[in-house]
């Protein structure tokens, strides 16, 4: 990568990028190596300390690990890009900028660009202000949570942290671990976990499948990823890992950790069949419901929204990746969750339309086959409306403000309360730490509807009060000290 800078490129204290990308995966990544390709000043502005998001994510240099690749599906297209990006001049790394909320720029007026808010740590100067003429987000996307009765028990992890924990740190979450939820991340997961010595008893998928035997068409026309899912699947047939279709965990048991979870099948709606639970030994457990997209930055501004077939909401984009708001673009999960090939592909086309460039065939051509596909996923996977049948009353909905499910219902039930936004009010859920990224879904299908539209917040993050305070020269990074 570029050397991590302070200060806008060129170290002149003040100037304006052309582009600001927010977001060092695949898409952030991809767009930043196109704009600077066709002569844009770019900041790529990254909470991460290292390159490559959630899908690159790779252990720190001090960890030793003789072989990273190993741990990555598509690791090459990464070190390229990494590669390339080391060489590219126009581009300003800026690590460990979480930027926490976005001011919307004037198109054409140079005095009145955009200006990304970004805290890089506790004190009072480390607030940055990066200025850019055009914005992209490519900020991806985070798990989406269905709660049940002992997922807040040590040893339960999202299917995407187990990953996480071994690429990063190459640790395990245990030794026997039982992967479930639904989406193709189970089987990924799966397949790094065996191949770093663990046991996986089952995959424990809540979906049948069936649902993509109404796109063959579709199937069809993304060999690469039926290609992927085979692989994934013969290297769990190795290890003599089983998979259980149309089931979900409905409860973890345990004291100071996880000792065993209850596997459940499940109707056509998702509820618990009666007489079908079985208990399965396991000192871990890795789950995953699919993947929300990350847009309060563009919601705060008034982007205008879809929802996805699995009741997901992403940003609404045009041929050229181009958001309802002036001056934003958007790439990847930002658009609804589809893979890395696509968030590379819609990379690429956004900074070509930032660049005033035509749209290159070959990933336009790959953005239309892979939202096809994404589509198809999405609505294979999309959770049933009655899962909330195996979530007890004391079942923890929200963590970070520890309200149970019960509460929830009464406050539907008993206090009229009609939307997900009025619960909250009434019971703090969502209040907490994380804004309701992870109880935000289980909570509006909890008070009667679906995911809806996020809430706008001012803040994106949590940003600390000094810096609020004390918000400083409006120059650019620079006050963020030297990186």
């Amino acid at each position: 990568m570029p050397t991590s800078k302070s200060e806008p490129s060129g170290g002149r204290r003040g100037s304006c990028y052309d582009l600001a990308v927010i977001g060092a995966g695949p898409a952030g990544l991809a767009a930043a190596d196109a704009a600077a390709g066709l002569g844009l000043r770019v900041a790529l502005v990254d909470a991460g300390s290292r390159p490559g998001g959630q899908y690159y994510r790779h252990p720190a240099p001090e960890l030793g690990a003789a072989r990273p690749e190993k741990l990555h599906h598509g690791w090459a297209v990464f070190a390229r890009l990494r590669a390339r990006l080391a060489a590219r001049p126009l581009v300003d790394h800026l690590p460990g900028h979480h930027v926490w909320a976005a001011e919307a720029g004037v198109p054409g007026d140079e005095e009145r660009p955009w200006r990304l808010h970004a805290t890089r740590g506790p004190g009072a100067g480390d607030r940055a202000t990066v200025p850019a003429r055009a914005v992209l987000l490519a900020t991806g996307a985070h798990e989406r949570h269905l709660p049940f009765p002992g997922w807040t028990l040590p040893g339960v992890v999202t299917a995407g942290g187990a990953q996480a924990m071994l690429k990063s740190s190459l640790v395990l979450p245990g030794r026997r671990i039982v992967v479930a939820g639904s989406g193709p991340l189970l089987l990924a997961a799966a397949s790094s976990l065996v191949s770093a010595g663990a046991r996986v008893p089952v995959v424990v998928e809540a979906a049948t499948y069936l649902g993509y035997a109404r796109g063959l068409p579709v199937l069809a026309g993304n060999p690469g990823k039926l290609a992927e899912g085979a692989a994934h699947g013969a290297r769990l047939l190795r290890h003599g890992v089983r998979l259980r279709r149309g089931s979900a965990v409905v409860e973890a048991h345990g004291t100071d950790r996880v000792t065993a979870v209850t596997v459940a099948r499940l109707d056509a709606r998702w509820g618990p069949v009666p007489g079908s639970e079985r208990r399965i030994a396991c000192d871990a457990l890795a789950i995953g419901h699919g993947l929300v997209p990350q847009i309060e930055l563009a919601t705060e501004l008034g982007a205008a929204t879809v929802t996805g077939p699995d009741g997901a909401v992403a940003l609404a984009v045009d041929a050229e990746q181009r958001t309802s708001v002036p001056g934003l673009w958007a790439a990847g999960e930002t658009c609804g969750v589809g893979g890395a090939d696509l968030a590379l592909a819609e990379g690429v086309l956004a900074a070509h339309a930032v660049a005033g460039r035509p749209a290159p065939a070959r990933e336009s051509a790959v953005r239309r086959r892979r939202r096809a596909f994404a589509a198809l996923m999405a609505a294979a996977h999309a959770p049933g409306p009655d899962w909330t049948g195996w979530v007890t009353d004391d079942t923890d909905v929200c963590r970070c403000e520890e309200v149970p499910a019960g509460e929830i219902r009464a406050a539907v039930e008993e206090l009229g309360a009609g939307d997900a936004r009025t619960v909250k009010l009434l019971t703090r859920a969502g209040m907490g730490w994380c804004q309701g990224r992870m109880c935000g879904p289980a909570v509006a299908r909890l008070s009667g509807g679906g995911a809806g539209r996020p809430d706008g917040r001012p803040l994106s993050c949590p940003v600390p009060l000094a810096q609020l305070a004390d918000p400083g020269p409006e120059s650019g990074p620079e006050r963020s000290g030297r990186g």
